[in-house]
Formats: structure tokens, C-alpha cells, sequence
């Protein structure tokens, strides 16, 4: 089973989630890949540091192309990245990787850009990438001051684009959040998908430690009732 990896924006650790998975499903044995279709920011070698960590928590031997297709030097809108560079995104050719890494193994972990809905291109946004993928989503929360509101409706445009959210996680960002524990148990009683885990604020994000605050037999769980 492989999963589409959203968060409610930028930097609320979607690839750090996306890391923790991979290595929990590569702890019980599972060849797992990480795939980040588009990702903005890359360095002289036109690799990005997020399509990095998910080739390095991956348990199959990946070049960095099957890992990422899109890659734009600057770190701004994937469609404006893409404006910039001379290119239009591509589903077809995004698609046909995907369609490659999953031949090979059990779980890939698809890391989407930026929140749900930012767009690709033109006419098309991450959510419709994962509506052609037809991948259940995660949604990663960053537990920061207006999560509430960033959650429920990343939660209803997944309803709305008739996806299944397989589940959520609550990343806490801000250490000091008022009243953290009341606003994930908020969450719980509005969102309908499992909580899969409560990764504790790390000031050095770390996938492996955050894999340990996870519980994959509540997907395990999803996959049976579906």
C-alpha cells in the first residue's frame, strides 16, 4: 500500500514524516521507496535536500531521478519554479515513475510540495496530482497557532477531491503551544481518519526518532475495513 504524504503548509515536516514512515515499514521487513514528484530549491548538483532524505531512508538502491523528476533551482511555488526554469509540469511523466517504483516495492511513500492545494501548473494542483495517483493521504499537521483551521479544511479539500485521508499526525512545532493537548484531542473529534502518532518537538529533526511515535497497525487497520 502507498501513500500520498500532505501537510496543512511549507516546512510543517511533511519529508521528516514521509523519512519516519519509510523507515517504520522498512522496520518490518517491507521494501519501501520515497518519491518526491516535485520539489523546488536544489543545489548545484540539482538535487534537493528533501528528495535526498527520502532516497537515503528508502531500503531499495534508487538513483535520484527515480526519486524526484521535478527539480527547480528556486525555492518558490512549484508552478512559478517551473515558470522560471522553462518547463511545465508533466502528470505523464510523473506518473509513469511512480507507476516504475511501485512495480519494485511494497510501499511508496509519495511526499507532495508545499499544502494540498498549491498548484503545479497551470491548471492543476498537488491535490489533483494525487487524485490521478488515486493514493490515500496523510495529512501532517504542524501543532502551531492556526493548525485548527489549516487541518479542517486540508481535511475537506481531501474530502472534496473524494480521496481517503488513511490517517493524520500531529508534529509539534512550537514546544510552548497553548494548550497543545486540547487542540490534538480538538482535532480528534473532527477529523474522522485515525491520529497516527504525536511526534514530540525535535530542535534536530530526526525520521528514525520520529518513526517510534508512530502506529502503522491503524493503517494496517484502515486497509482491512476498506
Amino acid at each position: 500500500m502507498s501513500y500520498f504524504i500532505t501537510g496543512t503548509d511549507t516546512g510543517v515536516g511533511k519529508t521528516l514524516l514521509s523519512c519516519a514512515l519509510l523507515h517504520a515499514f522498512a522496520a518490518r521487513g517491507d521494501r519501501v521507496a520515497g518519491f518526491k514528484p516535485v520539489a523546488a530549491g536544489c543545489d548545484e548538483r540539482d538535487h534537493n535536500d528533501d528528495a535526498l532524505a527520502l532516497r537515503a531512508a528508502s531500503s531499495m538502491q534508487l538513483t535520484y531521478g527515480q526519486v524526484n523528476p521535478y527539480c527547480f533551482p528556486h525555492a518558490i511555488a512549484p508552478h512559478l519554479a517551473a515558470r522560471h526554469a522553462g518547463v511545465r509540469i508533466e502528470f505523464k511523466r510523473i506518473l509513469t515513475s511512480y507507476r516504475e517504483l511501485a512495480a519494485q516495492a511494497d510501499e511508496v511513500v509519495v511526499e507532495g510540495a508545499g499544502g494540498f492545494l498549491v498548484p503545479l501548473n497551470d491548471k492543476q494542483t498537488t491535490a489533483d496530482l494525487a487524485k490521478e495517483l488515486d493514493l490515500p493521504v496523510i495529512l501532517v499537521v504542524g501543532m502551531r497557532l492556526g493548525c485548527l483551521n489549516h487541518a479542517l479544511l486540508t481535511v475537506r479539500a481531501i474530502d472534496d477531491h473524494q480521496l481517503e485521508c488513511a490517517g493524520w499526525v500531529a508534529n509539534v512545532l512550537d514546544e510552548s503551544m497553548p494548550a497543545l493537548q486540547e487542540n490534538i484531542e480538538t482535532l480528534c473529534e473532527r477529523i474522522a481518519a485515525p491520529l497516527l502518532g504525536i511526534v514530540p518537538h525535535q530542535p534536530q529533526p530526526d525520521a528514525q526518532a520520529a518513526a517510534a511515535h508512530l502506529q502503522l497497525e491503524l493503517l494496517d487497520k484502515q486497509e482491512t475495513n476498506d
